[in-house]
């Protein structure tokens, strides 16, 4: 099989424009897991539940996280495990007992059952740390980020993928969450999301898949055709090469997502698969959807898509795009009840939701803001995981006074300099309504809160992220101006990457604070 090529890098940053947002209703933000919303394949085959109805224990490690595995009565007593803070190498070690088989420098559900993993607080960070799930059944995974896990390098972790699934896995829900590398496999990362060796009726919802070579898979080889029944929807596909998922044999359902930048291929039907491609909104992206990199054919039903900017190879040998006009060359039936967004509202319902600490937040599938039911309880836990929004201005000294700037776009007669120089009279733009500015030091300096404030006569910011210009890693994501705290992190650069805005922002100053 071909390889795919490293991800292109410099494009790492780029921010697509959105148009003005709509289409989202907020879930309830408790901090288990809600199982009454597991959605697609995960609902069949007596349905997805995970740990509810069992205890709830908090975890900040790894280890801690084995040990509340460990601790069941049985490998099969329900159990709900929220998770703060970063787990890494360093605080994930091997624990033994009968209700459990872990490993260290990995995450391992291994012949398990029941359980549920949940970011709540200020967030969950599993950092160059995969999660394993093998012979394993009734998990779900929510609200956490998986960041550059390796295969080769160090450390290693899980065989180079954020989430992988293997060996007789059934019924897991993977919901709300951000994974994200940094690279392709010749920088050491392999898939961010994969099944393999019979595993089937899973669900990817409302995600973020960012910065791979690889995407996923379902099925390791041609001959691995065991797998399938899985759903995709309401995820972001961003800056990847290929497998948007790879899909050998069995059956995939994506509906409702948005691929942006798939490099090479997006979805690989090959091996005698079937997916149903409903409603997805495919950007700035080449060969999206077809069987690639083998002449063992595979097959789509298509419905409703939106192809913006998609360029399509010719067909040759053991590349066959299913464009430049696709269309249906099978027919797939879907035995679960599911409500489509309009492909053109798909970027921003999925970009008001996908990827951990969003609120939970889902769409109610009629392009039009909803707000919660009011009588969905609210948030009571202070561990919930709740949208990052504007505080009161800071106290303590602001770092960025005397720092660097620089930026990847600009208004004319801005500067990236006017968000560091203490002046509020002045400020800097982006060239239209999304950019990115950056506040800069000559050495490693700790930030865990920024002040974003506004000039007079500005646009709304209706999304950004804060990221460690360094590791690439989201530190903050949410919406408007104002107050933001995010875990301690030393870094020599901090970006503000604005991708949708109401008019053109004006950031008068992008201020920076130890605590």
């Amino acid at each position: 099989m071909r390889r795919a090529v490293a991800v292109r890098l410099s494009a790492l940053l780029a921010a697509g424009a959105l148009t003005a947002a709509t289409g989202v209703a907020l879930s309830t933000t408790t901090a288990s897991a809600a199982a009454g919303g597991v959605t697609g394949y995960a609902t069949q085959n007596g349905g997805t539940t995970g740990g509810a109805g069992g205890q709830t224990v908090r975890a900040t490690t790894g280890t801690a996280i084995h040990q509340a595995l460990c601790s069941r009565a049985s490998s099969s007593t329900p159990i709900t495990i929220q998770v703060e803070g970063t787990i890494n190498h360093g605080n994930t070690a091997k624990v033994s007992g009968s209700s459990c088989n872990t490993a260290a420098g990995v995450i391992e559900l291994k012949q398990i059952s029941n359980v549920t993993i949940v970011g709540v607080g200020n967030g969950a960070v599993f950092d160059q740390l995969g999660i394993h799930i093998r012979e394993s059944r009734n998990i779900i995974i929510q609200n956490v980020t998986v960041r550059n896990v390796k295969k080769s390098g160090s450390p290693t972790s899980n065989g180079g993928d954020a989430i992988g699934m293997e060996s007789g896995v059934r019924n897991v829900w993977v919901d709300h969450v951000t994974l994200e590398a940094s690279g392709g496999e010749s920088e050491g990362y392999d898939g961010l999301f994969d099944m393999k060796d019979n595993t089937q009726y899973v669900t990817l919802s409302y995600s973020v898949l960012r910065n791979s070579g690889r995407g996923g898979l379902i099925g390791s080889s041609e001959s691995d055709t065991s797998n399938g029944y899985v759903t995709f929807h309401h995820n972001l596909y961003e800056n990847i090469d290929s497998r948007a998922p790879l899909l050998r044999g069995g059956i995939a359902h994506m509906y409702n997502n948005h691929y942006k930048r798939l490099n090479e291929s997006g979805i690989n039907s090959r091996a005698g698969a079937r997916a149903k491609v409903d409603n997805n909104y495919f950007e700035d992206s080449k060969d999206v959807l077809g069987t690639f990199y083998t002449d063992a054919a595979g097959y789509w039903q298509v419905s409703g898509n939106v192809f913006d900017n998609v360029t399509w190879s010719s067909r040759s040998g053991d590349h066959n795009p299913a464009g430049p006009n696709p269309t249906s060359n099978t027919s797939v039936s879907i035995p679960y009840g599911f409500t489509l967004d309009g492909a053109n509202c798909v970027p921003n319902v999925v970009a008001q939701t996908a990827g951990a600490n969003k609120g939970l937040k889902v769409s109610d599938g009629s392009c039009t803001p909803q707000s919660p039911d009011p009588t969905d309880p609210g948030p009571t836990d202070p561990g919930e995981p709740t949208d990052p929004g504007p505080t009161d201005p800071p106290a303590g000294t602001n770092l960025s006074l005397g720092a660097g700037a620089d930026g990847s776009s600009k208004a004319s007669g801005t500067s990236y300099g006017n968000v560091v120089d203490g002046n509020t009279g002045t400020y800097w733009s982006p060239s239209g309504s999304t950019g990115s500015v950056s506040v800069k030091w000559g050495s490693a300096t700790t930030v865990s809160k920024v002040n974003i404030r506004l000039a007079s006569g500005s646009g709304t910011i209706g999304a950004y992220r804060l990221l460690n210009h360094d590791t690439g890693a989201v530190l903050a994501s949410g919406s408007g101006a104002g107050t933001v705290s995010f875990l301690p992190a030393s870094l020599k650069k901090i970006t503000l990457e604005i991708t949708n805005a109401s008019g053109t922002p004006r950031v008068a100053e992008f201020e920076t604070y130890a605590s």
